[in-house]
């Protein structure tokens, strides 16, 4: 009996050695690209245009259902394509990160100067879009215009992008300061 505990034992120490040198050949080949899987530009570009692709549909549903929504005339119909032109994002440049690592080599006040041109582009976007709005809310019956407002206030209050608890930190603050 005691050959047979000893046989045992140096079995699952066999099995426990294999087992560890089978765990540490997976683990010394490297992991292809940044997350452990590869992506090649053509496979990042499909991606890239599978995304925009369904955006534009996710875009174009958006403004029929608002079309039909406000009922839009034949009339009314330039002032709202015009409204939807200017709500429209401003094309990014597709290299971003090489505007990052030229914007990193300038110094302090000029990357400052950047950052002031590319708001004073934005609240140029916005006054284009403040614009389309008071002219498509010209031409609206005051039904479509209660229709207007319920809507905008519904998109408008949504917080996009990243810090979405930025107004609640906020609170806080001011309250703890007073």
């Amino acid at each position: 009996m005691n050959t047979f505990r000893k046989n045992l034992v140096i079995a699952l120490s066999a099995l426990g050695i294999a087992g560890a040198a089978v765990a540490q050949t997976a683990a010394v080949q490297p992991a292809e690209g940044r997350h452990g899987h590869a992506v090649s530009v053509e496979q990042r570009a499909a991606i890239k245009a599978e995304r925009q692709a369904k955006r534009a549909e996710r875009q174009a549903q958006h403004a029929a259902k608002l079309r039909a929504e406000l009922k839009i005339t034949a009339q009314q119909e330039p002032a709202f394509a015009a409204y939807l032109a200017a709500g429209k994002p401003a094309q990014r440049p597709d290299a971003r990160g090489g505007e990052r690592t030229r914007l990193a080599a300038l110094p302090a006040p000029q990357r400052l100067e950047q950052q002031v041109a590319r708001q004073k582009q934005r609240t140029a976007r916005m006054e284009a879009r403040l614009a389309a709005l008071n002219n498509l809310y010209a031409v609206l019956t005051p039904e479509q215009k209660q229709v207007l407002d319920s809507k905008a206030m519904r998109f408008g209050g949504k917080h996009r992008g990243h810090g979405g608890h930025r107004g609640h930190h906020g609170e806080r603050g001011a309250a703890l300061q007073s």
